[in-house]
């Protein structure tokens, strides 16, 4: 290209001449990325259907061993127990091999994701990825236990309670899927905590997120708070304690790299557990002293927060739906209200269009309709 007189626009044809000599060497570069690409996808494929083939074989062989073990000799006994531990020992490689292989996600990721491949290639990225989680525990746990103090001792206001219950479903879900990831990667998730817990936690959280301001929220509030207060604090501890272990047990070669802290129970955790035990034991103890409260709360008369409509109770001491408009105990008409604190539901007409009457089955429904409750035949 034949260059102008120097100048501005002179400056601008000379760096656009470098330019296009960088492009196409970054061309070249991102041609033989693909390349390499292909032949890595190419490369995961054979080595997942050999890992999948000889694993296959390898149940075969363990069944087969198991079988005619009880029928060998002494000498032949010992050397099918040492093929055994050799089965064991060669499963445990394949785990390790299959970290760096795409797999298929898991149920909760399934839904939450799809079928996204999740797998990390690197160490690197692995070890990134595990250091991040782990930071994301702390920091949330550490705002979890200043928010929970601020709603328990300085605010008393449904507003910042919603904001708090909605952190703790936001921050349960967040973590249920950063742990899936990590499992998808090599993680060796405890065997001492139970799989379906942590999927359980965001839908536990959210039960108390819904919950409609009322006499038994508030009877139940700040005992909540200072669980959430207390919980927060232990898992704080819990964190560093775990966090010491790993390291020490890393170092001396009895753990995996990719093993995370968490906040169930595992073997490896007696070591120096003395001073955390009292903590762990009372907060077991004050879930309990939770569960028995809601459950009294549930049985007294006073409660109907979570009521489908408001009802009548007929001579049986049970409960009748009143349609709008239908006179009350009173006289006066009852107006159909929701189940969130009595406010207006328009929804709340499907029960009646499905022939429900509260806890009134079937044989109850003349004595609804004689109080004024309109049941469908």
């Amino acid at each position: 290209m034949h260059l102008p007189a120097p100048g501005p626009l002179g400056d601008c044809l000379r760096d656009w001449e470098e330019l296009q000599q960088d492009f196409q060497s970054i061309q070249e570069t991102h041609r033989l990325y693909r390349l390499k690409l292909e032949e890595l996808t190419k490369l995961q494929n054979s080595c997942t259907g050999a890992i999948t083939r000889q694993k296959k074989q390898l149940q075969e062989l363990a069944l087969v061993l198991k079988k005619c073990k009880p029928s060998l000799q002494s000498g032949a006994r010992e050397a099918a127990q040492e093929l055994e531990n050799q089965i064991k020992e060669r499963q445990g490689l394949f785990f390790d091999m299959e970290a760096y292989l795409p797999k298929k996600n898991g149920l909760y990721l399934s839904l939450v994701l799809g079928n996204v491949n999740v797998t990390l290639l690197s160490k690197q990225a692995k070890f990134a990825y595990k250091d991040e989680y782990e930071k994301f525990k702390l920091y949330l746990t550490i705002i979890l236990i200043l928010i929970s103090f601020t709603c328990r001792f300085l605010l008393n206001s449904r507003v910042t309670d919603a904001a708090f219950n909605f952190l703790l479903v936001w921050y349960y879900c967040t973590l249920t899927i950063r742990e899936s990831i990590l499992i998808n990667n090599g993680s060796r998730w405890g065997r001492g905590v139970d799989p379906g817990c942590s999927e359980l936690l965001p839908a536990l959280s959210s039960a108390f997120c819904l919950r409609p301001d009322g006499l038994m929220y508030q009877k139940f509030r700040n005992q909540f708070l200072s669980f959430s207060m207390y919980q927060s604090f232990v898992q704080f501890l819990q964190y560093y304690y775990q966090s010491g272990c790993l390291y020490r047990l890393r170092a001396l070669g009895e753990r995996h790299t990719m093993d995370l802290t968490v906040e169930g129970f595992q073997s490896w955790m007696w070591r120096g557990l003395t001073f955390l035990l009292p903590f762990l034991f009372f907060g077991h103890f004050w879930q309990l002293f939770n569960a028995l409260t809601l459950f009294s709360l549930a049985r007294d008369p006073e409660c109907k927060e979570w009521q489908v409509s408001q009802a009548r109770k007929n001579e049986s001491g049970l409960a009748c739906l009143a349609p709008s408009g239908a006179p009350g105990p009173a006289g006066a008409p009852v107006p159909f209200a929701g189940a969130v604190g009595g406010s207006p539901y328009a929804g709340g007409s499907l029960m009646l269009s499905l022939g429900f009457c509260g806890p009134c089955g079937p044989r109850r429904r003349r004595a609804c309709r004689e109080r004024g409750g309109q049941q469908p035949e």
